[in-house]
C-alpha cells in the first residue's frame, strides 16, 4: 500500500526558513501531480503549491515568491522550501500525491499525516 510521510516541520521565527519533504513508498507504478496543502485551526484546508508530472509548478498568491516546490521522481519525493516565513503561515502542512498503483488503471489521491509548522513573531 502507498504511504506518504512528511518531515521537516518545526518552530521558526518570522523571517526564517524551513524545508518540508514528503516521501512516497509502496506499490507505485508512477506519480502524476504532487501538492502541498495546509490547514490552520478553524480554517479549511487550502492548496499551497502544486507540481505536475512534467514539472510545471504553481503557488497560492499568499506564498508566491517565498515558497518553492520541487520533485524528484527517482527518490519519489516532493519538497517545499519555505522562506521569509510569516506568522500567518502557521498550520499543519500536508503532502498529496496522485498515484498510479502497480496493476491499476487509474490514479488515486493519497495524503500524508501532516507536519506542524509554527512561525513565531
Amino acid at each position: 500500500q502507498v504511504q506518504l510521510v512528511e518531515s521537516g516541520g518545526g518552530l521558526v521565527q518570522a523571517g526564517g526558513s524551513l524545508r518540508l519533504s514528503c516521501a512516497a513508498s509502496g506499490s507505485i507504478f508512477s506519480i502524476n501531480g504532487m501538492a502541498w496543502y495546509r490547514q490552520a485551526p478553524g480554517k479549511q484546508r487550502e492548496l499551497v503549491a502544486r507540481i505536475a508530472g512534467d514539472g510545471r509548478a504553481d503557488y497560492a498568491d499568499s506564498v508566491n515568491g517565498r515558497f518553492t516546490v520541487a520533485r524528484d521522481d527517482v527518490k519519489k519525493t516532493v519538497s517545499l522550501q519555505m522562506n521569509s516565513l510569516k506568522p500567518e503561515d502557521t498550520a499543519v502542512y500536508y503532502c498529496n500525491a496522485d498515484v498510479l498503483l502497480s496493476g491499476s488503471f487509474y490514479y488515486t489521491h493519497y495524503w500524508g499525516q501532516g507536519t506542524q509548522v509554527t512561525v513565531s513573531s
